[in-house]
């Protein structure tokens, strides 16, 4: 039986997470270091984090779900601005991300990492965090 890295966390929690949904689509699969890393999380990029494992041959669906799961995540978010389900994981633009790309051309050995934002695609609203969906539901007091 072959086994491929599909995916790889620096988090436990979300290794988790995406692992229970794909048991609960029929996948098998399990996670390699995953208490490794919890245990000492200094030497995650040291042995490439938390790996998804599945077969060779469930790959192709495996990566298709993660798509949807990450599909259905980014539209669960409602702009504040507009009301857009519409965002974007992008490099924040800006003078520090242009000098990162500058310096890491330049020396490159020498790896800065860039920040990110979401952005909205119909208003340009950018957040460090994915707006939550407001909750419409309230419940009633008496």
């Amino acid at each position: 039986m072959n086994l491929v890295t599909v995916i790889t966390f620096d988090n436990y929690f979300l290794a988790n997470i995406i692992l229970t949904k794909l048991h609960a689509a029929g996948m098998e699969c399990y996670l390699k270091d995953e208490y490794t890393v919890t245990i000492d999380p200094i030497i995650s990029n040291a042995i490439g984090g938390i790996k998804l494992v599945v077969k060779k041959e469930d790959e192709a669906t495996v990566v298709q779900l993660l798509k949807q799961y990450d599909e259905e995540y980014m539209q669960s978010a409602t702009c504040p601005k507009c009301g857009s389900n519409s965002f974007t994981y992008i490099t924040k633009p800006g003078a520090t991300n242009y000098l990162t790309a500058i310096f890491t051309w330049i020396f490159s050995s020498y790896a800065v990492a860039p920040e990110y934002v979401y952005q909205c695609g119909k208003c340009g609203y950018e957040s460090e965090r994915l707006p939550e969906t407001p909750n419409f539901e309230t419940p009633h007091q008496n």
